[in-house]
């Protein structure tokens, strides 16, 4: 089973970094800076960003179905992000390198299952999902924060 990892697009963040940090804290975000390598997952480039980096902490919401399962948490965006980022059939870096929690949803995003494994190991988990012919798509998530870190859909 083929299947299609996507970030989540520039587009609505990127406004956010001309904003000075007054005005980041009154829509409840963070300007940071990257202080140690591998800990700032940007969900837009779906890799680190390296130390020194500056990088926005917001709220997100990821899972907007109108269902028990709607969710919103914290991501981080890279300044440096120019574009969305996308794979086929291999997880991008910062998901290859955590420990994720997969969880599967159908069209009207009720979720049907859910698994963790270690992201380097994680292939066969989401093609067994993707199997499922009553799911629509996948979330990954960073298992020990618990944050959204992208979407899996089965490949065209």
């Amino acid at each position: 089973m083929s299947f299609t990892v996507s970030s989540l697009p520039i587009e609505p963040f990127a406004p956010l970094f001309a904003l000075d940090d007054a005005a980041l804290a009154k829509r409840g975000m963070l300007r940071v800076v990257a202080d140690a390598p591998f800990a700032f997952p940007c969900r837009v480039t779906l890799d680190d960003a390296a130390t020194g980096e500056t990088l926005i902490l917001l709220n997100h919401e990821h899972q907007t179905a109108d269902t028990p399962f709607r969710s919103r948490y914290a991501i981080y965006v890279r300044e440096a992000a120019q574009a969305p980022t996308s794979t086929t059939d291999v997880l991008p870096p910062a998901l290859r390198r955590r420990l994720l929690s997969l969880r599967a949803f159908d069209a009207a995003g009720m979720l049907r299952d859910a698994d963790v494994v270690e992201g380097a190991a994680a292939e066969p988990v989401i093609e067994r999902m993707l199997a499922d012919p009553g799911v629509a798509y996948l979330h990954a998530h960073y298992a020990k924060p618990g944050c959204y870190a992208a979407r899996i859909d089965r490949a065209a």
